[in-house]
């Protein structure tokens, strides 16, 4: 069963859009689903006030397809707790998309703000553009991130990629900014792209596989082998690989992998081996 939601007119301050999701949305009619409230800027209003609504909606939250077409930059919350179903975004959508989600599949054909999958427990996210910032990351004041499910960015993310991460698998297609893994306690982020420093800084546990160049490696991390592929998630990948663990400032125990062939100037590491 799929329902589209298209943007009647340009978003000028953002909306709270947690009430477009699946779970929300099983069981209702067409005639419910438009008097769902949902807030723009500090004015409520009802979900269709801001979009046009057409087709049919399962009983279920697996039934159930959201299509959303238009600029959603600025809104926020889609599809936050999602258990099951699917969200197919075709536009840009705004920061916190998926957040604490736990099952399920939400695709995005473009860019994606800041905070997605933040927290998340479950469930697929897949964006075919760019990332904003703390994807799959914790909230502030908070030191549980991304606790299983998977990430997918095609495009480039920005700083403290899987921020206090626990479990679950983040790609990164493109280039990431600093501090790709920071306080990360278990899972796996790939990085295809080039990484910015301070890669993994305060990590205790986890993997991260980086397969292109970043600048230096933390001092607090020590290199311990090359190895000749790493792996994630059951995929392989080739190497060579330097094997770094760290952070040691918090006893850490967390891989990190450097192409070796990328880093010519890491080379004087191989004289501690």
């Amino acid at each position: 069963m799929a329902i589209t939601l298209r943007l009647k007119k340009e978003l000028k301050v953002p909306i709270n859009a947690e009430c477009i999701s699946p779970n929300v949305f099983a069981g209702k009619s067409i005639e419910e689903i438009a008097e769902l409230p949902l807030w723009e800027g500090n004015c409520k209003r009802s979900l269709n006030d801001i979009f046009e609504i057409g087709g049919d909606c399962g009983k279920t939250p697996s039934e159930v397809i959201i299509h959303l077409v238009g600029s959603l930059s600025k809104a926020q919350r889609i599809a936050a707790s999602m258990s099951d179903g699917e969200v197919k975004i075709r536009g840009d959508v705004g920061m916190h998309l998926g957040e604490e989600m736990k099952g399920g599949k939400i695709t995005v054909d473009g860019n994606v703000g800041s905070w997605a999958g933040s927290a998340m427990k479950g469930g697929t996210i897949e964006v075919e553009k760019d990332a904003g910032d703390y994807i799959g990351g914790a909230y502030r004041g908070s030191t549980k991130g991304m606790q299983g499910g998977a990430i997918i960015i095609r495009g480039n993310a920005g700083t403290e990629v899987g921020c206090y991460m626990r479990k679950g698998l983040i790609k990164i297609y493109g280039n990431v900014d600093q501090f790709v893994g920071i306080r990360m306690r278990n899972g796996t982020i790939v990085v295809q792209g080039n990484a910015k420093e301070r890669a993994g800084a305060y990590m205790i546990g986890g993997k991260i596989i980086l397969c292109s160049h970043i600048p230096s490696v933390l001092p607090t991390f020590t290199i311990d082998s090359i190895k000749s592929k790493a792996k994630a998630e059951g995929e392989e990948i080739k190497g060579p690989f330097y094997l770094f663990i760290g952070d040691l400032t918090e006893n850490g125990n967390g891989k990190l992998y450097v192409p070796k062939n990328r880093n010519e100037h890491l080379k004087d590491y191989e004289a501690m081996l």
